[in-house]
């Protein structure tokens, strides 16, 4: 079936490799892309790239008028969790009216797509969950500026795929990494260093934050497989699980990549790198998700 998908935030780390995960023949691709210009996308969306802020309602509903796209993925977002407390008006006008005008404007020019909005495992905040991971129904509990604007946003899609017949998935997305991730991240990060270090750039000193909190990382080329089946088979107004059910504690990480390193490194802990309000433990439970797409990382 060929269809008219448009991805916000295509020129992010999932979505570039959601662009190339889905590029088919059948398919025409559209994508939003802010701050980068859309020069900085690799050609593989086949139709328009517009550089477009979601907080401009006006020129977003434009745009989707032109595109009438069949399905959305929507990825913008501001999604460091550690510029949401040093931008907390930006966050919450990114994150949750951009998904408000994102809603409306498809409400007015393409009712029928179907929509997937991307939440985050950070909504859970503290509460640790079952020992097979936290649940889809298990409490959400804010830990930062950017978990309020996620909830936020999970609360106006449900509302409006239960109130207004929107066609709306949401996916609640654990840590993923992989090629090509900014060093906003503590993987990529901590890859960055060394590798600084090994080309003689950098002394040999790692700088790093708490790393006894326990993380479930997927790949993010398994996420956005995920993506694509939550769009194929997830139902409107529910919420999965992205994650891979397996707990790492960051020091392991830490361990891996130090094996990896060419030279001996000191690690540093910089009090400027601890979140203000950390979570110890974040995992989740894929079984929802596995068992209505058959998504395995």
């Amino acid at each position: 079936m060929k269809r008219r998908i448009l991805i916000t935030g295509a020129s992010g780390f999932v979505g570039r490799h959601l662009t190339h995960r889905l590029d088919a023949p059948s398919h025409e691709i559209f994508g939003t892309s802010y701050p980068h210009r859309p020069e900085d996308l690799e050609p593989a969306c086949t139709g328009e790239i517009c550089h477009l802020d979601i907080r401009d309602e006006g020129r977003l509903k434009d745009f989707l008028d032109r595109v009438r796209p069949d399905w959305v993925f929507h990825l913008a977002a501001i999604s460091s969790v550690g510029l949401s407390w040093k931008k907390r008006r930006e966050t919450m006008e990114t994150n949750f009216m951009g998904t408000l005008n994102l809603l409306e404007s498809l409400r007015e020019t393409a009712p029928r797509a179907r929509v997937l909005f991307v939440s985050s495992a950070d909504v859970y905040g503290r509460n640790g969950g079952g020992p097979e991971g936290l649940l889809e129904e298990d409490a959400v509990h804010a830990a930062s500026l950017y978990a309020v604007s996620k909830i936020s946003g999970e609360l106006l899609c449900r509302f409006c795929a239960e109130n207004e017949g929107l066609d709306v998935v949401l996916a609640r997305s654990f840590p993923h990494t992989g090629p090509g991730q900014a060093a906003d991240f503590v993987c990529s990060d901590w890859a960055r260093q060394i590798a600084l270090i090994e080309q003689g750039r950098a002394e040999p000193v790692i700088r790093i934050g708490n790393i006894e909190v326990e993380r479930d990382f997927t790949d993010v080329r398994d996420v956005v497989n995920a993506y694509r089946l939550l769009m194929e088979k997830g139902r409107a107004g529910e919420i999965y699980n992205v994650a891979s059910g397996r707990a790492v504690v960051l020091r392991d990480v830490m361990d891996m990549l130090l094996g990896e390193a060419g030279r001996d490194i000191e690690i540093l802990v910089d009090p400027e790198r601890f979140r203000k309000a950390d979570i110890p433990v974040l995992v989740g439970d894929p079984s929802k998700l596995r068992a209505e797409t058959g998504w395995v990382p």
